[in-house]
């Protein structure tokens, strides 16, 4: 992680106000990708990562039983409860918590983040990835910042003094040795995509076997 978590958590207070307004197409794609391939049954209980203004949350809230967001910028949860409120729904709980560190030990079937991993290290991810399978859910949808190919830091999806995206590679190998199967990459641009890791093996291989050249060749750790 490049700057520190109350340095982050700030700069997503500051933003929080117009943070819905500001995001591209390729944002909004790849939150209806995780909100797709999440799909959860009516009795899941769901924990959105780096939940933000709740986006994810609040989508998924009606078609299941409870979701719990986690972050780790009040404004910006402040912005997805008065959303809620607004909507009505009233199965969701947000509270302060990091990929690492999410603050919850209950039952879990789904996990989604979108657009958030990638401020951490690879070696942090990792090790994000790991307590994330101690969770034992079912299903982990990763939407995110993440290379294709070669970084451009031309791109206007990162920020290379802030943000330290991943290739695709480096996220298939760590959510294997997590001990998930990568069964759908969804590609919305050569700089952000949707990742869908489940922990039942599939019978034939997993897509995590199709990812090559320079997704799995990779520009190696960042």
């Amino acid at each position: 992680m490049k700057k520190s978590l109350e340095d982050h958590a700030a700069r997503f207070d500051e933003k929080a106000g117009e943070y819905d307004e500001s995001k591209s197409d390729e944002y909004r794609a790849c939150a209806n990708l995780v909100i797709e391939h999440a799909a959860p049954e009516e009795d899941d209980i769901i924990l959105d990562l780096g939940t933000g203004t709740g986006a994810i949350a609040l989508a998924l809230a009606p078609d299941a039983d409870r979701v719990v967001g986690r972050d780790i910028s009040k404004g910006m949860m402040a912005e997805a409860e008065a959303k809620a409120e607004e909507e009505g729904l009233e199965n969701l709980e947000f509270g302060r918590g990091t990929f690492r560190e999410p603050d919850y030990d209950d039952d879990i079937d789904v996990v989604t983040s979108n657009f958030a991993l990638h401020h951490l290290s690879d070696e942090e991810k990792r090790e994000a990835i790991e307590v994330i399978a101690g969770l034992e859910p079912r299903k982990f949808v990763l939407g995110d910042v993440m290379f294709f190919g070669e970084p451009d830091p031309e791109a206007p999806f990162y920020s290379p003094d802030v943000d330290d995206p991943a290739t695709v590679g480096v996220l298939a190998d760590a959510f294997t040795d997590a001990g998930f199967s990568l069964t759908a990459v969804e590609r919305v641009h050569d700089q952000v995509g949707v990742l869908v890791a489940e922990r039942t093996p599939t019978a034939t291989g997993t897509v995590a076997d199709e990812v090559d050249g320079d997704a799995t060749d990779g520009a190696g750790d960042e």
